[in-house]
């Protein structure tokens, strides 16, 4: 089994990190001004902007 990549507002994150909003076609379009959030291991997910989003580990560049 593979580690879970897309995560629903109000289930827990499984680490430390920054977590970003994505579009649920995201990878062919982005999203403007997508939300950014700083989540401790265990803390919740907020609400997204569209309930068709989810919240997705960001990636430094």
């Amino acid at each position: 089994m593979g580690e879970q990549r897309q995560f629903e507002p109000g289930q827990r994150a499984p680490n430390d990190g920054e977590y970003i909003e994505m579009g649920e076609d995201s990878f062919h379009m982005g999203i403007n001004d997508p939300q950014h959030v700083t989540l401790q291991k265990g803390e919740k997910f907020p609400k997204t902007t569209n309930h068709n989003r989810k919240w997705i580990k960001h990636k430094a560049p």
